[in-house]
């Protein structure tokens, strides 16, 4: 579910494009499929870059019509939900409507990112919302031609902030070009984001 409601991203990183969808018999949506990953997006309900200025009620709507209103594989691995930063409308209905079994919380190296994440942790540990661990973004550009790492957006302090709030570091993603490029061409499902298996595998092994 891409719950970015009003940046909704995903459609353009998997090169789905705006299609009529199929229903069934109590007109529920069939979500359309890139490799064999069903999606949902606001961004397929919009024509020509059309800006969405909805207030709570009407974000709380399509998200509950994401969840219960759309013909989801009776078989699913796993149902991820893209949330935009912060603590506002979509983080908190997303946790009190739909049955989240934890969250991966994604900052980059920023202090006033490291503010808003504890913000985001304090809400889900308020709500019960297990948190599997942290994710840094924009960590650092390594240079194709010597190989040293520069910290464009500062020293990292993501495993000092882990180790605050007891929770483990599951990755730190650098400004990798081959992989902007990937997501520019709408081909993301090719990636091969190594920096990332610590929290795949965490995702994997977690027990409900």
């Amino acid at each position: 579910i891409d719950a970015d409601i009003y940046g909704p991203s995903i459609p353009h990183l998997f090169e789905m494009q705006k299609t009529g969808f199929e229903v069934d018999e109590k007109n529920r949506i069939y979500p359309p499929k890139s490799h064999n990953i069903p999606l949902i997006s606001t961004e397929f309900f919009l024509e020509n870059d059309e800006p969405l200025m909805w207030r709570g009620p009407m974000l709380n709507r399509m998200l509950n019509h994401f969840f219960n209103d759309v013909v989801w594989d009776k078989e699913l691995d796993f149902m991820l939900i893209d949330l935009p930063p912060g603590t506002g409308d979509v983080p908190l209905t997303v946790f009190q409507s739909l049955p989240v079994d934890g969250i991966v919380v994604v900052t980059s190296p920023q202090d006033l990112v490291k503010m808003i994440v504890k913000k985001a942790l304090n809400m889900a540990n308020m709500m019960n919302i297990p948190v599997l661990g942290l994710v840094e973004n924009y960590s650092f550009i390594k240079c194709p031609d010597c190989g040293k790492e520069f910290a464009v957006f500062g020293t990292s302090t993501i495993d000092e902030v882990a180790a605050a709030v007891e929770l483990p570091v599951l990755g730190k993603l650098p400004i990798d070009l081959s992989l902007a490029e990937l997501a520019d061409a709408g081909d993301y499902a090719q990636a091969n984001v190594e920096y990332l298996k610590p929290a795949l595998d965490a995702v994997v092994k977690f027990e409900v």
